[in-house]
Formats: C-alpha cells, sequence, structure tokens
C-alpha cells in the first residue's frame, strides 16, 4: 500500500462519446473539442510529480495522456480498456432499451461482452498495481471502468460505480483517510 494518491483522467470527448454510444474497443479518435478539453488537464497533473502514469491502449486515452503531456513516461496496461460492450458496442442505451426495457449496463451486463463482476476484476488487477507504486499514479482510461475502479477502490461492489457519475477529459482523485481507501475527488471539470 505505497501509493499517495491515483489520479484518474477519463478520454476527452470522441464522436461516439458526444453521442452517448457506447464505445467499447472501437478505437476512435478524439475530436477537436476532446483534444482541446484534454490539453486543458495538463496544468492540473504539471503541479504533481507522478511516480507512474499508465493509460489504457486505446487510442482515445493514449490521445489524452499525450495533450496532458505525459505520454513520455506512459506504461500501456491493457486491463484499463474499456467495458467491453460486445452486442451493444456501438449502440445507446435507447436504442437497446428497445428490446431490453429498463436495461442497465450495471446489472445486466453486455452478451457477447463483459459483466460488471468481469469489468471488477480488471479494476481490482490496476489496484493492486497502482498500490505497489511508491509515489502519485496518474491512470488514463475510461468512463465506465474508471467508475468500477472508483468503487472497487473503496471496497465497493463493482456495480456502485453506477452513482459515479464521470464526464469526459475531468479529473477525480483516489487516496486515503488513514488506512481507509476513499475518494478525495470526483468529476472535477478542469478549465
Amino acid at each position: 500500500m505505497a501509493t499517495s494518491e491515483v489520479w484518474l483522467v477519463r478520454h476527452g470527448e470522441t464522436e461516439w462519446s458526444a453521442a452517448g454510444r457506447h464505445t467499447g474497443s472501437t478505437d476512435l479518435p478524439l475530436t477537436g473539442h476532446g483534444q482541446d478539453a484534454a490539453r486543458a488537464v495538463a496544468p492540473a497533473l504539471h503541479e504533481n510529480k507522478f511516480a507512474a502514469v499508465l493509460t489504457s491502449p486505446l487510442r482515445r486515452a493514449r490521445e489524452t495522456c499525450a495533450l496532458a503531456g505525459l505520454s513520455g513516461c506512459a506504461q500501456v496496461v491493457d486491463d484499463l480498456r474499456e467495458w467491453d460492450y460486445g452486442d451493444y458496442e456501438g449502440l445507446t442505451t435507447a436504442q437497446i432499451r428497445e428490446s431490453r426495457p429498463g436495461w442497465t449496463v450495471w446489472g445486466d451486463g453486455c452478451p457477447g461482452g463483459e459483466s460488471a463482476t468481469d469489468v471488477g476484476a480488471r479494476a481490482d488487477r490496476v489496484i493492486a498495481l497502482v498500490r505497489g507504486v511508491d509515489g502519485d499514479v496518474a491512470v488514463f482510461a475510461h468512463g465506465h471502468f474508471l467508475r468500477v475502479l472508483g468503487a472497487r477502490w473503496c471496497g465497493l461492489e463493482p456495480e456502485a460505480g453506477a452513482v459515479l457519475a464521470l464526464d469526459t477529459a475531468t479529473l477525480c482523485r483516489l487516496g486515503w483517510e488513514r488506512e481507509q481507501a476513499v475518494v478525495r475527488m470526483w468529476n472535477a471539470p478542469v478549465s
């Protein structure tokens, strides 16, 4: 448990995130607005010295990391990829609910993809990795995955990520209050 704090950065806007489409493995670039927002994250991050920088292998996260100025020391971690939406990749919640009324990713998972438990297992591996680092860690990843990571950091079930709304290009900080893992900051916009 060497880590001081974990700074989470959700990637900037993509065409699909702006439209509310579930974007798991589809490797989309940032929009112009997403690029600007990723650059705006840089000043808040540069106030800190990170012992490690981790990024999802997906382009939108790696691009956000680069525009935030931290790609030079970034390690790609496959477990940071977004939720696998399987058959629901590219669909909006409204489209999915046309055939599955009341569906939520949190309670129902995705046919041909992952459940919250599956994503929680990946989040647990990331937590074990960052807790082994001596110093602060920056993590660049995706909305649903980071919400699960925030819940699991605090010892909650993966489904508890449902209550942790997370906008694109926002910052979060996970840390400690004595021996208790806590959320220090969540969904903080940058300007």
